[in-house]
């Protein structure tokens, strides 16, 4: 079993900041990928930012510049800090890991989510 826990949500004006945390522990061989998600109401979910075993990092158009995904790879652990925030930031925000379990299997696995909310 993989588990992932997020935390660091809450509520915040423009302009303010956040930083979200994902701790995965479990049965994990090797970590492929880690990434942020986020899902506002209504909506579909959507991928926020990706960095891989390699460090190689992406961003969603509208969270570049703002938001910095980073990764803590003795801890297995992934952070998104999140600058600048603005209204339509706010979201459900999910972690998300691809890994193995094992030399042969690997699988996607997801946090529970945590609240963002940007708003005066």
């Amino acid at each position: 079993q993989v588990q992932l826990v997020e935390s660091g949500g809450g509520l915040v004006q423009p302009g303010g900041s956040l930083r979200l945390s994902c701790a995965a522990s479990g049965s994990i061989f090797r970590i492929i990928a880690m990434n942020w998600y986020r899902q506002a109401p209504g909506k579909e979910r959507e991928l926020v930012a990706v960095i891989n075993s390699g460090h190689s990092i992406n961003y969603a158009d509208s969270v570049k510049g703002r938001f910095t995904i980073s990764r803590d790879n003795a801890k297995n652990m992934v952070y998104l800090q999140m600058n600048t925030l603005k209204p339509e930031d706010t979201a459900v925000y999910f972690c998300n890991a691809r890994l193995y379990t094992n030399e042969t299997y690997w699988n996607d696995y997801w946090g529970q989510g945590t609240q963002v909310t940007v708003s005066s």
